[in-house]
């Protein structure tokens, strides 16, 4: 790996501050840039008195707090339920389909579905995001995460992805949890 230019040492250090290394790893050290190149590096156009001496780094991204991690999607449904669904020994309570919406309209009609077949006592349903480009649809992608969050994580059990005559990759069963209408 090249060290970084003498302007770009501090940003470095900044950048290198916020990583955790793997276990049984240590943090490269940085070589402090020359006196000279620090001051021209932070005070590019600016002028300096003669007599000042540069302080301690303001706080900046050393200091600020991680972001939070999202939440982790459900579970997979039981194998043994997911048999019962695939076969159509175990009904669906109701079918959405997300294609053509966007992201923010998509979850608030999953989350009213969803929330709706809770209190009507259902135990699984299908939600069909589709694939989406290439295989790579943000449905497809984000459906996970929102049922991984309020309100529907207390009332989602597990997700698989559905039966290909049902949708396959394109489509998600969720089993619900029982007796949790909010």
């Amino acid at each position: 790996m090249k060290r970084p230019a003498a302007k770009d040492a501090r940003l470095w250090a900044l950048v290198t501050a916020t990583v955790r290394p793997l276990p049984g790893r240590v943090r490269p050290e940085v070589a402090p840039p020359a006196p000279g190149a620090a001051a021209a590096a932070a005070g590019e156009g600016q002028t300096r008195s003669a007599g000042a001496t540069p302080g301690p780094p303001p706080p900046t991204a050393s200091r600020r707090t991680p972001a939070p991690r999202p939440t982790p999607p459900p579970g997979t449904i039981e194998p043994n339920r997911l048999r019962l669904i695939d076969r159509g020994r175990e009904r669906l309570g109701g079918v959405i389909d997300l294609h053509g919406l966007d992201q923010d309209r998509a979850r608030a009609a999953m989350t009213a579905f969803i929330l709706r077949a809770v209190a009507d006592k259902e135990r699984t349903v299908l939600v069909i995001t589709g694939k989406g480009a290439l295989g790579d649809g943000v449905l497809r992608r984000r459906a996970p995460e929102w049922l991984a969050e309020p309100p529907l994580r207390g009332v989602v059990a597990g997700i698989s992805e559905a039966h290909r005559t049902r949708g396959g990759a394109g489509a998600l069963y969720v089993a619900l949890k029982r007796g949790r209408a909010r």
